[in-house]
């Protein structure tokens, strides 16, 4: 098994959580926001906490659900971010980067999720 820092989709998770956290701080902090930070917190952080059981996971199986859902909270805080700009609660810039950084997980974790697919089913 790989460590952390051996593989790409858990490392660029767990940085993509600490940027939401540090994102909510700010949100708390600067705007008095706690809904939609909250929000994002709870989706941000869900991707890198369900790619490290992922990687843990007893079965193929097993592994695919997890990603499956890694996913799915990777797209809800897509739309979080994307609101949070869109309502003037951050600017372009901050969601760019956020943006950019979620989307390449996205992109990360689809891949990952097909060829497992793929491998679960030639192997049946």
């Amino acid at each position: 098994m790989k460590t952390k820092e051996e593989n790409t989709v858990a490392r660029k998770s767990y940085s993509f959580s600490v940027r939401c956290v540090n994102l909510y701080k700010y949100l708390s902090e600067e705007k008095h926001d706690c809904i939609i930070g909250k929000q994002l917190l709870r989706s941000g952080t869900s991707v890198g906490a369900n790619v490290k059981e992922a990687v843990r996971g007893y079965t193929k199986a097993d592994f695919a659900s997890k990603i499956s859902i890694a996913l799915k909270e990777a797209s809800e805080t897509e739309f979080w971010i994307e609101l949070l700009r869109d309502t003037d609660y951050i600017t372009a810039s901050q969601a760019d980067s956020m943006l950019n950084d979620c989307v390449e997980l996205i992109k990360i974790l689809t891949s990952i999720l097909k060829t497992t697919k793929e491998n679960i089913n030639n192997n049946a």
